[in-house]
């Protein structure tokens, strides 16, 4: 019988980032895809992918979106 792929497989794909924003607020473990990252710009990618993340967020929740104060990589 064939094994089931496991949910923990697909965590290679996204690197987990801590996010500050300037109300004070922090949200742990935001989701950005790995092959976005790297090169020169190194997780400088990171913040847009966020940002538009929050946008969208922000545009079903008829609330505006948070400013990103900081962001770091989730465990260090």
């Amino acid at each position: 019988m064939a094994k089931n792929k496991s949910k923990r497989s697909n965590d290679s794909e996204f690197t987990l980032f801590d996010v500050v924003y300037e109300d004070g607020a922090i949200r742990s473990n935001r989701r950005v895809p790995t092959s976005a990252l790297g090169g020169l710009d190194g997780d400088e990618p990171a913040k847009a992918i966020i940002e538009a993340q929050d946008r969208d967020i922000a545009a079903q929740s008829g609330q505006p979106p948070r400013v990103i104060k900081t962001i770091k990589r989730s465990g260090k």
